[in-house]
């Protein structure tokens, strides 16, 4: 027997006769469940993370004698090498420091490094190919004085650990995951009502753009429509206020649509149905009527109850069909989404919408705030009272204020970012997180709000951090931080 068998936890790399035990702080309510082993760290990551993390470096830490989980942090696996050194040191500044803002600095901290084998590539050489990451990894932490208990590689339904040198232990060739469902943590899951959400590709599916032709030909034909029509309407003093009314109706009457149609057992299929429910022309001109910010602010006003669900839905069927050029335009149904989400106390789901409306906009302020609120467990209900205000103070003055009451208008629509940036305890600008701009480059702080009025319809080359192409390690869309004081989240 080993130390991984012997004891509760799995040993320090540095010092094999050191076990700690980990228990798992996934719950905030009981029950407390004790992890034995690399096996069942591997098994418990998804509910402590609420999904299967696909192509991801996750790092947990653990505080106290009984190595309770605190901060995590994800990020996308960087896809070039050169990367993988300031990648590493970010990740672990990120996550101490976070640790440390909110009390408590780690103990020590757990590594997985999850990736599916590309075609022709066995999980063995999936593992042997990040084994270079994970020594880069343990290293930052180390010159952080900060040990990895634990380093481990998930690919193919199979682990491998990085710091156990026993092969009767842990064996070249890696071992089988448990069944789903089957593992200490999936019933300690199940009788706390927690479930995973799939993996993390499915999630993300469920919100990029459906590029299948002809149908994203024809739905980018509309956006190029609705644009030219709508956009100088909304730069317009005199005309944006009925452009906003009459995009706030027609968002009211598809979630009243989606309502009459109960969502459907299979997520792919129940998707596919709320598009054939949405004509282009109809998400066109909601989509390029959400680009003003005042407008999205009274969207997000759909945040409760019943009604919640059929605007996540909205919100998700939009995201799908902001294509080609247009894939910019996605920050704003995608941020609708995550504050849902969020609201409806479905954390990862908004943080997985949110991230990605940050890589279709890393400037979209409302993102980066909520973001950033979701990642330190703010409560919402403070963003939920501000909005609930607007709407009582809208409703008491008339759907449409006389035009002498513009000026108060406008502040009711910075009321919902003065009531993020109150929660978060900034004043605009977010916290030093992993980058967005590249590898070891911090993120500007303190970024300009949200253009005014409405984006402008020029088309884009794809890039990076388009819809058609891979965004750059670091990028936001790949990072969270749950508990870790909002590290990760800035952009």
């Amino acid at each position: 027997m080993n130390a991984h068998h012997d004891h509760t936890g799995p040993h320090d790399a540095g010092s094999a006769g050191r076990p700690v035990p980990v228990t798992t702080a996934g719950f905030t309510e009981e029950p407390h469940v004790t992890l034995r082993g690399p096996a069942e760290l591997a098994e418990a990551l998804p509910y402590t993370l609420g999904f299967f993390p696909t192509d991801s470096v996750v790092l947990l830490a653990l505080h106290g004698e009984h190595g309770r989980f605190g901060g995590r942090l994800r990020l996308g696996i960087p896809p070039s090498p050169r990367e993988w050194t300031p990648v590493a040191e970010q990740l672990a500044e990120c996550l101490v420091e976070g640790c440390e803002r909110r009390g408590s600095r780690p103990d020590g901290i757990v590594v997985f490094l999850c990736q599916d084998p590309a075609r022709g590539e066995s999980g063995r050489r999936v593992m042997e190919r990040l084994r270079p990451f994970a020594q880069k990894l343990r290293t930052a932490c180390g010159a952080l004085d900060v040990p990895v208990y634990e380093a481990l590689c998930v690919s193919d339904g199979r682990f491998w650990s990085y710091c156990c040198p026993d092969s009767d232990c842990c064996p070249p060739d890696g071992t089988a995951l448990a069944p789903p469902g089957t593992s200490v943590m999936a019933a300690a899951a199940a009788y706390a009502g927690i479930h995973v959400r799939g993996s993390l590709r499915d999630m993300e599916a469920r919100l990029r753009p459906r590029t299948a032709r002809p149908a994203a030909t024809e739905q980018e034909r509309a956006l190029d429509i609705a644009s030219a029509a709508l956009v100088h309407r909304i730069l317009s003093t005199e005309a944006r206020g009925k452009v906003r009314d009459d995009t706030i109706r027609l968002a009211r009457s598809l979630v009243d649509r989606l309502a009459d149609h109960p969502p459907l057992a299979d997520p792919d299929a129940s998707d596919t149905r709320d598009d054939a429910l949405i004509s282009h022309q109809e998400a066109a001109e909601l989509i390029v009527g959400l680009q003003d910010r005042r407008t999205r602010d009274r969207a997000a006003e759909w945040m409760e109850g019943r009604e919640a669900d059929h605007a996540l839905r909205l919100w998700r069927a939009l995201a799908r069909r902001c294509v080609g050029a247009y894939g910019e335009h996605a920050a704003a149904p995608l941020t609708l989404a995550g504050w849902v989400a969020w609201s409806t106390a479905d954390e990862p789901s908004a943080r997985v919408a949110l991230g990605l409306a940050l890589e279709a906009d890393p400037e979209y302020v409302f993102a980066r705030l909520l973001h950033q609120a979701c990642n330190e467990q703010l409560d919402p209900e403070t963003l939920r009272e501000c909005l609930r205000g607007e709407r009582e103070a809208r409703t008491r003055a008339g759907v449409r204020r006389p035009p002498g009451t513009r000026a108060a208008g406008r502040a009711g629509a910075r009321a919902v970012r003065r009531g993020l940036r109150a929660a978060t305890g900034r004043s605009g600008a977010t916290a030093r997180a992993t980058p967005d701009t590249g590898p070891g480059t911090p993120g500007p702080t303190g970024p300009p709000g949200p253009r005014s009025g409405a984006r402008s319809a020029r088309r884009r080359p794809a890039g990076p951090t388009g819809t058609t192409g891979r965004r750059p390690a670091g990028s936001p869309s790949g990072t969270d931080a749950e508990g870790a004081g909002g590290q990760g989240s800035a952009r």
